[in-house]
């Protein structure tokens, strides 16, 4: 569901971290501008987006556990290998693509998933000291991107693979190649996959240098040398550049996301001795907000100012931006909600407490149209199934915050007759079907979450290694 989604070589605190809602397919004529997508939004049939919201229902309704897949290889699938990998880990990321499901275990192991089969093709670790941290699916050339760091090397640089989806279903993850050999990656440095703009952004803290590849073919098409620049956000076709802060002011420069042209310079006033909460930008809004004050939206275009009450807005623990419907969603203290650019709560979710505090959004999928919300919840207080431990998935409209379906240990068992329904959905049950987890120990402790959508299946992993299929 991620794009814009940066990898560094050390883990880095989440506050304020922000990622656009994943998009579909790129049209040939590159990014559509601001007034193009309002056009076509007000042209497009109303009728078909109704329908759309209302299907939903219909497509959730009778998601059941289907299937169950295990990342861990008691016996190891090299020798030798590292003794953290040979240990069970909870999964922390879920990415599928043709048919295939790569489920990424805390532990550095990467396991891919045949769903024609129902079994395990291979492992992603093409050597006994690789430590996979992340994945991204290439749309571009139909290749999955692994972020891994390495034994020999001290674990201090990511190093990236390229592999095509078709090498890995042919059981040769080894068929890859390397990507940004030249570019030192070590702490602070970071590579960032950025699927709206179909680039690549990489910072080299050894010499300071940005630097932004096309994704389409990895050839780099500029780079940005400046050490005064304290951090990069990207929005669809631009940059925005973050300066080193005055005592009264940040500098700010924005760029286009193609060439690296500067289309704005200008700064923007601060409340001195107070630190910067966050500073985002969006299209042509500027999101700033700093320590017990207000937050500020500009419109950089005409340097429009509007403020909104510190008390109406606090600051949260990450963001997602949603491009299509000129909104954005911001997570705090397990809440969801949802805003727009003048600073409005658009939407409160109702029945909606996320499952974990942090703001760990590999637990949450937005669909391509940014209509639905998936995600791992805690469970109605008033639902007997529930055990203590158990959650549930929740499907919410994101425009209207109406809950749209649910799984639960109630619910997502295996299809019974109707005649049995009534004594069929017992979270205790054994699933008969899988004789392995029971639908309320697979909805415990879910650490990621990932639907496919042209399966319409939605694919769980838990704190244990394994992987659960959703579907109908």
């Amino acid at each position: 569901m991620e794009v814009g989604r940066r990898i560094s070589a050390s883990p880095r605190p989440c506050s304020g971290r922000r990622i656009l809602a994943k998009k579909k397919r790129a049209r040939s004529d590159g990014i559509v501008n601001s007034v193009k997508k309002l056009q076509r939004r007000e042209i497009s049939s109303k009728r078909d987006r109704v329908f759309g919201l209302s299907n939903a229902q219909e497509r959730f309704r009778n998601m059941h556990l289907k299937e169950e897949y295990d990342t861990h290889d008691p016996k190891g699938h090299s020798s030798p290998v590292l003794s953290f990998l040979m240990k069970r880990t909870r999964v922390i990321e879920i990415v599928a693509a043709r048919d295939i499901v790569f489920a990424l275990a805390h532990s550095g192991v990467c396991a891919a998933f045949s769903r024609e089969k129902n079994e395990r093709i291979c492992f992603l670790n093409v050597s006994p000291d690789e430590v996979i941290r992340s994945l991204f699916y290439n749309k571009n050339n139909d290749s999955l991107i692994t972020v891994s760091v390495y034994a020999s090397d001290n674990f201090s640089s990511l190093k990236c693979r390229s592999t095509r989806i078709e090498y890995i279903r042919r059981g040769q993850p080894d068929a890859g190649f390397s990507l940004f050999e030249s570019e030192s990656l070590k702490w602070p440095g970071f590579v960032e996959f950025d699927d709206v703009n179909g680039k690549v952004l990489t910072y080299s803290a050894q010499d300071s240098i940005y630097k932004v590849f096309d994704l389409k073919n990895y050839t780099m098409l500029y780079s940005i040398s400046d050490k005064h620049v304290q951090e990069i956000k990207i929005s669809p076709g631009i940059m925005l550049l973050i300066f080193n802060r005055a005592s009264s002011h940040v500098p700010l420069k924005i760029l286009s996301i193609e060439d690296g042209t500067v289309l704005k310079a200008f700064n923007h006033l601060l409340h001195r001795n107070k630190k910067v909460d966050f500073i985002e930008q969006f299209n042509e809004k500027l999101l700033v907000k700093q320590e017990n004050e207000n937050l500020q939206i500009l419109d950089v275009r005409n340097a429009e100012l509007m403020e909104v009450s510190k008390t109406e807005f606090m600051t949260p623990s990450a963001f997602i931006f949603l491009y299509e419907n000129q909104l954005f969603l911001t997570f705090r203290n397990r809440n969801v909600a949802v805003w727009n650019f003048r600073g409005e709560l658009v939407t409160s979710f109702e029945d909606h407490l996320l499952w974990h505090p942090d703001c760990n959004t590999n637990n949450i999928y937005i669909t391509s149209d940014q209509d639905l919300i998936i995600s791992y919840c805690k469970a109605d207080s008033d639902d007997h199934w529930m055990e203590a431990n158990a959650g549930s998935i929740h499907v919410s409209n994101i425009l209207t915050g109406k809950c749209l379906a649910k799984i639960n240990a109630g619910n997502g068992g295996p299809k019974v007759d109707d005649c049995d329904s009534s004594a069929g959905s017992s979270s205790k049950r054994s699933n008969s079907s899988l004789g392995r987890s029971t639908v309320a120990e697979a909805l415990e402790d879910i650490t990621a979450l990932f639907y496919d959508e042209e399966r319409n299946e939605i694919y769980t992993g838990n704190r244990h290694g394994l992987v659960h299929v959703w579907s109908n």
